[in-house]
């Protein structure tokens, strides 16, 4: 009989955490879709290429509300066996309100880590796929900053002329092989600096052993620097936080190529930051259905269905909000980054402490 249970428990649970997904998925592609298709509406392309794209980017972006899913999931299957008796019926058989809810954010947990090992690499691969592919066709539009395989590309506007920058990727705050050019509104070249090295830490561009072209009526001046500065509008923080999307890195990724992914440029507090907060989500997954176990066992009344719903839907809307907010205050240094991270599993882990104690008296 326990067998059974177990099997009736688990295999509803997880239907109707299916259920749940597929409606997210399916207004996020609805939604996300006509982002795709504004953004390829000046190009040349075949009606399914947007389509396809945003296939691609949502289940990323699924693993990412993952928690709020699961919270309803869970509430909707504890709404559901509570309104047709089968909760009473469980504990007949011997199911606590504590066991239940054990059986279930266990599960979550479970889930977590198997989404964390085993979905993460082929979203975070999807992702690279989204990525490249719309950088790809970013360059039929007129984007300032890019990557590609010669390295990194800049163009900005200063001081009534055009700037071209090309370079190497980033070496930790560095750019090697830094060419700069300069271009009038004629489109006329009128200066070219090469730099062996330059300090991108700050907007004001540190470069070392320059040689700088004056283009003048025709004629050529050239100059050696040993040092030589220039204002962009571009420094490393903002040069990399454009272009390391994390979304396209998996949790096991990050976990054996950390060094290596600090070498090649990456930024190592939002490292830290994606490294944690993938951490946290079994934890949350855990804490959301027991929350919402919590919210549906504290009563068996059906006319308190929609009070339930209303008050479970804002308490995730605010614990989003504090996620937020506590990731905030890590990023400007107010806390230490990583308890900004798991302050929202430390909050929600009181409350469900204090719920546990009230239902396990029911």
């Amino acid at each position: 009989m326990n067998k059974i249970i177990l099997k009736y428990l688990l295999k509803n649970f997880f239907i109707t955490f299916v259920y749940i997904v597929l409606i997210f998925y399916s207004f996020g592609i609805l939604l996300n879709l006509f982002e795709e298709i504004e953004f390829f509406k000046n190009l040349n392309v075949n009606i399914f290429v947007p389509l396809i794209l945003t296939s691609i980017y949502m289940p990323s972006m699924i693993i990412q509300i993952l928690p709020f899913i699961i919270f309803i999931s869970s509430l909707w299957f504890m709404l559901k066996i509570r309104n047709n008796k089968d909760l009473l019926t469980l504990k007949v058989f011997g199911y606590s309100n504590l066991k239940i809810l054990i059986l279930l954010a266990g599960t979550s947990f479970l889930f977590g880590w198997l989404i964390l090992i085993i979905v993460n690499p082929f979203t975070a691969s999807m992702s690279k796929y989204y990525e490249k592919t719309k950088s790809n066709y970013s360059r039929d539009i007129d984007h300032l900053i890019t990557f590609n395989k010669n390295g990194l590309w800049i163009k900005e506007n200063v001081k009534n002329m055009q700037r071209i920058i090309s370079a190497e990727k980033p070496d930790g705050y560095n750019l090697i092989n830094v060419k700069i050019y300069h271009y009038n509104d004629k489109a006329e070249l009128i200066e070219k600096i090469i730099s062996e090295k330059a300090d991108i830490s700050e907007n004001n561009w540190k470069l070392r052993n320059v040689t700088i072209f004056d283009h003048k009526k025709g004629i050529i001046i050239k100059k050696k620097l040993e040092k030589y500065e220039i204002n962009s509008l571009y420094d490393h923080n903002k040069i990399t936080t454009l272009f390391k999307n994390f979304d396209t890195m998996s949790f096991m990724n990050i976990i054996l190529n950390y060094k290596n992914l600090i070498k090649k440029g990456y930024n190592e507090e939002y490292l830290i930051q994606n490294l944690h907060s993938l951490l946290s989500m079994p934890f949350l997954l855990l804490l959301m259905t027991g929350l919402a176990s919590i919210f549906t066992m504290n009563t068996l009344r059906k006319s308190d269905n929609l009070k339930l719903v209303a008050l479970a839907l804002v308490t995730s809307v605010l614990t989003f909000y504090f996620k937020d907010l506590f990731l905030a205050l890590g990023k400007t240094g107010r806390i230490p980054l990583i308890l900004a991270v798991w302050s929202p599993v430390l909050a929600l882990s009181l409350f469900t402490v204090i719920g546990i104690l009230q239902i396990n008296e029911k």
